[in-house]
């Protein structure tokens, strides 16, 4: 990103729906996910491909729940960052790897998508900041993730949706459950 260019990030609301949904484009982020994956079964998942999946997401930003936050650089949204309470990712709460360590109420960070031409520009670690700035703002004490630790020197994008563990330990978290040598839950007490 050059000097003079201003990246805005912000709640998703219904205010900017628009901008969020010329982000995730005709495909829907990834494969029409429009960040449900973690929200739904994947029976549900899988049939409410494509247009399903976006208007429940939809209907969760129009009744003010959060859903993440949306990066502009000049006014082109170019970046997401999926945050919101952990019990409101049902995958997670069922989850066996990446069950919960304690009753420590949680926000979860589950995955990003970055507009392709914007990549490689350090885009996932201004969104992490701006995930703590909120979390920060909103009085919300932990935040946890799940991300993927690379596995070769190049590893394609649509593996690293779930965020790449060096990002956030440059953000101050630390890894606090490893299960596997590919993936890794991690926090920040704020």
């Amino acid at each position: 990103m050059k000097q003079e260019e201003k990246l805005k990030i912000e709640s998703l609301t219904s205010a900017n729906w628009k901008q969020f949904e010329t982000l995730m484009g005709e495909k829907g982020g990834c494969g029409n996910c429009w960040c449900m994956y973690f929200r739904l079964p994947y029976k549900d998942f899988q049939e409410n491909k494509p247009d399903g999946n976006k208007r429940m997401i939809k209907q969760l930003v129009n009744k003010g729940l959060p859903q993440g936050l949306i990066a502009s650089l000049n006014d082109e949204p170019v970046g997401w960052i999926a945050l919101a309470p952990r019990e409101d990712y049902m995958k997670l709460e069922n989850s066996r790897v990446f069950k919960r360590i304690d009753d420590k109420p949680v926000w979860s960070i589950t995955c990003f998508f970055i507009k392709k031409g914007f990549r490689h520009m350090g885009l996932s670690q201004q969104l992490i900041k701006g995930a703590i700035d909120f979390a920060k703002k909103k009085k919300i004490k932990t935040l946890e993730a799940y991300p993927a630790i690379p596995y070769a020197e190049k590893v394609p994008p649509p593996f690293l949706w779930i965020g790449v563990l060096s990002s956030f330990i440059k953000n101050g978290f630390t890894i606090v459950r490893q299960n596997s040598k590919s993936r890794a839950m991690v926090r920040i007490d704020l």
